[in-house]
């Protein structure tokens, strides 16, 4: 039987580091990539012995990191003044919301305050950050992560589609999508599915966006009465900013640049292969019924007011 079981494992394996290849190559999309990685945890194809979460956590960070060889300074610095109306208006909105919500939907605060936080700023980033600074339980954790996981998936395949729909132009678009999706990943991978310019719009805004999680972080902390010392530090925004400030000030490097750009976009459709492979019907069936119900109305609440303020104001 182990001798079974252990080839089981290795064939498993293989099969996932196959496929998890392939989606570095160009013709396989962010969308492809977040189903396959489903269609394998499904099927029972993802071997036990892999650390998804920690994997994807640090091919995430790397990758985000290696944007920031594609984007000038001077466009990050003046997206970021031009949009900060809409980044922190966006935040207090989906947070108060959210706080009268779950006192509506008598959910638990704290699971209620994670769900709040992933939709106002970075999806499952801003929710490890929180979670210890609000001494949750690892239920109340990962409820909000099965939520915000759920409907993040949905925006990868919702959004370009949506975009296209209103005829939304690249930098709208990039907008839009770094402030209505939850997690980097399927931002980018959203964007970049639209175009270079709403790629570069939206990954600029979305990680000005996640600066918050550390003010968060703390309000979060008095608020419930948590642990200030336990706030994590979201690092790889700061390496990020840095790989923009190394394009401007040493443009000799821009060709070394444009390869680093290239690969890190494929490996953030590794990284939705990943989290696709995380995704499972039990997953699905322990969000509920209150937790979808406050994620849902706080998703459409942001992404429709934001929405309405990039097409009109």
């Amino acid at each position: 039987m182990t001798s079974r079981s252990n080839n089981r494992q290795r064939n498993h394996m293989l099969l996932f580091a196959a496929i998890g290849t392939l989606c570095l190559l160009p013709q396989v999309s962010s969308p492809i990539a977040l189903v396959l990685g489903f269609t394998l945890a499904s099927l029972g194809l993802v071997p036990t012995n892999v650390d998804l979460g920690s994997l994807t956590k640090k091919l995430l960070s790397y990758s985000i990191i290696g944007l920031g060889f594609g984007i000038n300074l001077q466009t990050a610095i003046s997206v970021s003044i031009d949009n900060l109306p809409l980044i922190l208006g966006s935040i207090i909105f989906t947070l108060l919301l959210g706080l009268l919500l779950t006192k509506v939907l008598k959910f638990d605060a704290k699971t209620g305050h994670l769900i709040s936080a992933g939709t106002a700023i970075c999806g499952g980033s801003a929710i490890a950050a929180v979670a210890p600074a609000i001494n949750a339980k690892s239920d109340q954790t990962a409820v909000a992560l099965a939520t915000i996981f759920i409907l993040n998936s949905i925006a990868l395949f919702l959004f370009p589609a949506l975009g296209h729909l209103l005829s939304m132009s690249q930098y709208d678009f990039g907008v839009w999508s770094a402030i209505a999706i939850h997690d980097t990943s399927s931002v980018v991978g959203a964007a970049s599915a639209y175009g270079e310019e709403a790629l570069i719009t939206a990954t600029t805004i979305k990680l000005a966006r996640a600066l918050w999680i550390i003010p968060l972080a703390l309000i979060s902390a008095m608020a419930f009465g948590g642990d200030k010392k336990r706030i994590t530090i979201p690092y790889f925004i700061v390496f990020y900013c840095l790989a923009i400030a190394i394009t401007y000030f040493l443009p000799q490097g821009h060709a070394g640049y444009e390869v680093i750009f290239s690969l890190s976009k494929r490996v953030l459709v590794l990284c939705l292969f990943l989290i696709g492979a995380g995704i499972t019907v039990k997953k699905m069936r322990a969000a509920g019924t209150k937790p979808l119900i406050l994620g849902v109305t706080l998703w459409l609440a942001i992404g429709v007011s934001s929405l309405l303020y990039i097409l009109y104001v």
